[in-house]
């Protein structure tokens, strides 16, 4: 690793980040769509789905919040293939910088964006009636495992725009994300899906990042689904930069 990495990484987000706020649109669509969700099922779906929760936007939002993670992630993968394809990744590495840190940057900006459309998404929810008594460490504890599942699944965008070869390709590998949340504990309760179903869900890793979450905002025990949930962000992280890195090292040999 250069010794210039982080201010290379900070250079290039600099520049990824200009990209974001000149075109503040992207994180306005990414937000839409799950908040046309929200608002869909809490008003119109909410009063025939029982969850034993006493509000149904508090039981809703985790699930909601991931799909919006899923969704913005795609237009990571946007991202990086057009550079990839424009000729500015050649000119990057013409440049005295680390070459690592030209994906980094768009790992970070991914965080950041991701970040501000959730920041909206929990805005809306809070006028919908969502309400929590969590603390400011259950807080903390919430964004940090929404934040490593964003990291998971923008590596995941970041193998898949190394190794499309058409920009539907490196967007539409985000559909199958998408629709996870739909077979988990994100919107009823496992218990009441037929057989297969509910074993598919219950070992998916939606259901466990949704629970432990559901958890921190009612000041409920997370129990064993934090460690399962951080197990299944941790190990799709570290699988998908390593695959990453090494479909990058050969897209630049």
């Amino acid at each position: 690793m250069s010794k210039y990495f982080f201010a290379d990484t900070g250079v290039l987000l600099g520049r990824s980040m200009r990209h974001i706020t000149r075109s503040l649109d992207t994180i306005i669509t990414t937000a839409i769509t799950p908040i046309a969700l929200m608002l869909l099922f809490v008003y119109v779906f909410g009063g025939a789905i029982k969850t034993g929760a006493g509000n149904y936007v508090n039981y809703l939002l985790p699930g909601i919040m991931l799909i919006a993670i899923a969704s913005g992630i795609a237009y990571t993968a946007l991202r990086l293939f057009n550079d990839l394809n424009s000729g500015i990744f050649e000119r990057f590495h013409s440049m005295p910088i680390a070459r690592s840190s030209v994906l980094w940057a768009h790992v970070l900006t991914s965080l950041v964006s991701n970040g501000l459309t959730l920041v909206i998404i929990v805005v809306v929810a809070l006028v919908m009636g969502f309400r929590t008594s969590a603390g400011p460490l259950a807080w903390l504890a919430v964004a940090g495992i929404l934040a490593l599942f964003t990291l998971a699944l923008t590596w995941i965008a970041v193998l898949a725009a190394l190794s499309a070869k058409s920009v539907d390709g490196a967007s539409g590998f985000s559909y199958p994300l998408i629709f996870l949340p739909f077979i988990s504990s994100a919107f009823v309760p496992t218990s009441t899906m037929p057989g297969p179903v509910r074993v598919f869900a219950e070992n998916q890793p939606v259901t466990s990042i949704v629970n432990t979450i559901q958890d921190l905002f009612a000041q409920r025990p997370a129990g064993s689904d934090i460690w399962v949930a951080l197990a299944w962000c941790l190990g799709i992280l570290i699988l998908a930069y390593v695959l990453a890195m090494a479909a990058y090292r050969r897209r630049i040999a």
